[in-house]
């Protein structure tokens, strides 16, 4: 952990930070900008995907100039931009701009990372040291709950997207000034998507990732706040509370499987058995949505807890990458991922929207649950033609 890696690692605390702090704000913006539950859906989908978008460029960028100047820079002009603009909100379309604006300014930072870890250390210390990154970077998760909605009733929503937006100018900066790019070898073969998109082990490892990031990040980033609202009637406080237990959830689970890739001697088992716990866990959310807010919480803890996943299958993937594949790779992957969360979001929105009227409160949040739950179900089948890797 040198200082660059440490850079690296806050503005990862910033990015995880800005995926999911919707939720806590969710009373607060409806009531100040008028966006209803399916407009935070879409602003949070727009989010995701222009992370996704710039996964592309990101890892051409990673190859062709470095990690260093490539997070530095896109985040400096995008994290920063995007909390100002976002601070300045007065309608849902304004909030849409600044959530994608910083979806750019985060996109290449957890990348940027895991490209120097796959390049200056040993293939067997990758999924160790990319759990410990998103560890790390879960803070954000943290801070995004009952911190964000102390913020948010002592000096207000708006003044706290302009404080969020000073760290991340000094992020930034801090990451252009320490970060060190990995040394290059001379002559490397020059590789491209279409080589990538030939390794075949890949094609069934992009679906699961596709949809089990989604799933748990979803649920913490949005809909927990509505649901719980809804249906139990929690003001922001206990929602606050309710996604920091989530949150701790989550960082438990990532910090689980790393040293669980070390101990076991499959890596697509272990995979496979979290995500069919995730799956149950959404099963009890479907099947008993309204008995009592105790088990919805803990539910959705355990989908944070088996659902972060997200570390081991990028080393799953990572294990099949020749070393001048690693940049677009790493980004493939997460492109994957992150384009998944933003895609089940907009169609969360919808599903929701479409359920309103219902016969209950907990109706429309029943049909957000299967959605995510049958993406996540196909994604695990697709998953189980994989081949395995050594750990």
């Amino acid at each position: 952990m040198n200082a660059g890696i440490f850079l690296l690692g806050l503005a990862y605390v910033l990015s995880q930070f800005f995926r999911v702090f919707l939720a806590v704000l969710a009373p607060v913006l409806e009531r100040d900008v008028g966006a209803t539950p399916d407009d935070l859906a879409f602003a949070s989908g727009m989010w995701f995907l222009a992370f996704a978008a710039m996964q592309i460029p990101v890892g051409w960028a990673l190859d062709t100039v470095g990690p260093r100047r490539t997070a530095g820079w896109l985040l400096l002009a995008g994290g920063c931009g995007g909390a100002a603009v976002f601070a300045l909100a007065t309608s849902p379309a304004h909030i849409d701009i600044a959530m994608a604006l910083i979806g750019v300014g985060c996109s290449p930072v957890l990348m940027a990372s895991y490209y120097i870890f796959a390049r200056d250390h040993p293939p067997a210390q990758f999924a160790v040291l990319a759990s410990l990154m998103v560890g790390l970077g879960s803070v954000g998760n943290l801070v995004a709950s009952y911190p964000m909605a102390l913020a948010e009733e002592t000096i207000g929503w708006r003044a706290s997207l302009w404080a969020l937006g000073g760290v991340s100018a000094c992020v930034a900066f801090g990451t252009l000034v320490l970060v060190k790019d990995p040394i290059r070898i001379i002559g490397e073969t020059k590789g491209s998507l279409a080589e990538l998109f030939r390794l075949r082990a890949l094609w069934f490892i992009f679906p699961l990732i596709g949809v089990s990031y989604a799933i748990s990040i979803a649920v913490r980033g949005l809909w927990i706040g509505p649901y719980l609202a809804g249906v139990f009637g929690a003001d922001t406080a206990t929602i606050g509370r309710a996604t920091l237990i989530m949150g701790l959830a989550m960082i438990a689970g990532t910090l689980a499987y790393g040293p669980l890739d070390k101990a076991l001697r499959s890596r697509k088992w272990m995979i496979a058995g979290g995500s069919f716990a995730a799956l149950i866990a959404a099963v009890v959310l479907i099947i008993i949505p309204s008995q009592s807010a105790g088990l919805s919480i803990a539910m959705m803890c355990a989908i944070g807890f088996f659902g972060a996943t997200y570390p081991v299958i990028m080393a799953h993937g990572r294990s099949f990458l020749p070393p001048h594949l690693i940049g677009r790779g790493v980004t493939m992957l997460n492109l994957f991922s992150i384009g998944g969360v933003g895609l089940l979001q907009f169609l969360s929105g919808n599903v929701f929207s479409s359920a309103v009227p219902a016969a209950t409160t907990s109706d429309p949040f029943v049909a957000v649950f299967t959605l995510f739950a049958m993406s996540l179900a196909v994604g695990l089948v697709i998953y189980l033609f994989s081949s395995d890797s050594p750990n």
